[in-house]
């Protein structure tokens, strides 16, 4: 029990390391990474990762923005369309912002996404919740990307069930990259 606990604080304190870093100004791109829609409506944190990538995108003129994440049981749009709408709402330009709408998972929206970035673009941001973040640029690097991450904040309301999900997310992405890779 006790080996437990020290691993959870050991990935709560990755987590927390990269949930608090300032993102650099004029990066070359963002990735959204998808989430839950409801229909056609953003869940509570998927909102937040669109409202965080709204705010950059609207002080970094020159950024474009990826959408990435296919359309999942229930949900009447992809989650690219849905960050495509919702951006577009808060003013950004639709011609900054590129669809990938096949993913079905974080390593797939990364991989996917990579492949939609312009020649010439070689520094960005994931822009995720806070307890997405660690592994979401991990996986990003993985993949041979410069990035980093823009937190967006968890809803209080989901922070146990992500946070318990995400633990068990990072301990699969230690075992496929470490164990059985």
């Amino acid at each position: 029990m006790a080996l437990g606990l020290i691993y959870i604080s050991i990935l709560q304190f990755k987590i927390s390391q990269y949930s608090h870093k300032e993102a650099p100004k004029n990066v070359d791109y963002l990735i959204v990474l998808g989430a839950r829609v409801k229909g056609t409506v953003p869940s509570l944190a998927f909102a937040s990762r669109i409202n965080a990538a709204a705010e950059y995108l609207k002080n970094n003129k020159d950024t474009f923005v990826i959408a990435s994440g296919g359309k999942g049981p229930g949900e009447d749009i992809s989650e690219a369309e849905s960050i495509r709408r919702e951006l577009i709402k808060q003013g950004i330009n639709e011609n900054r912002i590129i669809l990938e709408n096949q993913s079905t998972d974080t390593y797939e929206n990364i991989n996917f996404s990579k492949k939609s970035i312009p020649k010439g673009a070689a520094h960005g941001l994931v822009v995720t919740n806070t307890f997405h973040l660690y592994r979401a640029v991990s996986i990003a690097r993985d993949y041979g990307l410069d990035v980093q991450g823009l937190p967006a904040e968890t809803p209080w309301i989901a922070v146990v069930k992500s946070y318990s999900r995400e633990y068990l997310a990072i301990t699969k992405f230690y075992l496929k990259k470490y164990i059985f890779n």
